[in-house]
């Protein structure tokens, strides 16, 4: 019987994940330090699925914690490490922070691995690691050493400790590179929930910039959709390291964006101009030739498909709620 260990369980893609593989017959320890980012409660909605599932078991606790990060690992197979402090801008405000725990908490994870002869590794990394002069689609190849955010920066290091490891003890890792994952359960502070929130409330949309910048928004069941399968990957023998992004191979501008979100809504939406801001990329778009060779990965939600959706989870979530 497989069992995994996922960091990061309550977040919006570790739940996600979680029941992809609970679903598939997988025992998932979930670990997660409920961190104060965003109110604890969305995280326990995030997990109401996975509890009710006898194949999971959550760990309350910090990645930064060898000892607990060691126990934790008592039967384990692989290791799917989601965990991380989110977020472009707010890491300007506390980067030392997000290096201790993107950076230090990954080292813990990968050493506590290591010892205990958990071999099959999968991190969770992001886009922002290509920085603002990549060329356009990303590929893997691309050198990715001029991130312009803290966030990016820990990201792009904890993949340099992934190839480290490999090198070192013949571990066998997985870099997924995320694309602005979207859709049910996204955290708050991101820009389509947050927009849509404001939209719903009939108040104003900050638009950071001229409404031109792009992103490659690729909806959560996709994301998935690559993550499962690199769990299969990584638990294969030989030891490898592989980066591999994940995204829709599409571009969306920000003004279309909103655009998307009032017609879901069936509202207008109010834009409030602000400047471009610090640590934001342009154009994000990525080449997913590579992932659809090594993980059979095949994208099928349009953003003009996802929003709709997003926007329907939001108003069943809240209807709940209130």
């Amino acid at each position: 019987m497989s069992r995994v260990l996922l960091t990061g369980a309550a977040g919006f893609l570790g739940s996600h994940v979680g029941e992809a593989l609970a679903g598939r017959g997988e025992d998932v320890i979930g670990l997660d330090n409920f961190d104060p980012f965003y109110p604890r409660e969305i995280k326990e909605a995030n997990l109401a699925a996975l509890r009710r599932s006898p194949r999971f078991r959550l760990v309350e606790g910090d990645i930064r914690d060898g000892a607990l990060v060691r126990r934790s690992l008592d039967g384990v197979d692989a290791v799917v490490h989601m965990a991380a402090r989110a977020g472009v801008r707010p890491s300007l405000a506390d980067p030392e922070l997000y290096a201790s725990v993107n950076v230090g908490g990954t080292t813990t994870l990968l050493e506590a691995a290591r010892s205990a002869g958990v071999s099959a590794f999968v991190f969770a990394g992001s886009s922002s690691v290509y920085g603002d002069s990549a060329p356009v689609p990303f590929r893997e190849d691309d050198a990715a050493t001029a991130p312009i955010s803290p966030y990016a920066a820990t990201k792009r290091a904890g993949e340099l400790l992934c190839s480290t490891f490999v090198h070192l003890y013949g571990m066998r890792i997985i870099s997924l590179r995320f694309f602005t994952a979207y859709g049910p359960r996204q955290r708050p502070d991101l820009a389509i929930h947050a927009f849509t929130r404001l939209i719903a409330a009939g108040r104003p949309v900050p638009r950071f910039g001229d409404g031109s910048s792009e992103r490659d928004y690729t909806y959560v069941d996709d994301i998935v959709g690559g993550v499962v399968p690199a769990v299969d990957w990584v638990r294969q023998d030989a030891p490898a390291l592989e980066v591999v992004n994940l995204g829709e191979s599409r571009t969306t501008r920000l003004d279309r964006l909103i655009e998307l979100i009032a017609l879901a809504l069936g509202a207008t939406a109010s834009v409030e101009e602000r400047p471009a801001q610090p640590g934001d990329v342009r154009r994000t778009c990525a080449d997913i030739t590579k992932a659809k060779r090594l993980l059979g990965y095949r994208p099928t939600t349009t953003v003009e498909e996802g929003i709709p959706r997003f926007v329907a989870w939001y108003r069943g979530f809240h209807g709940r709620q209130t």
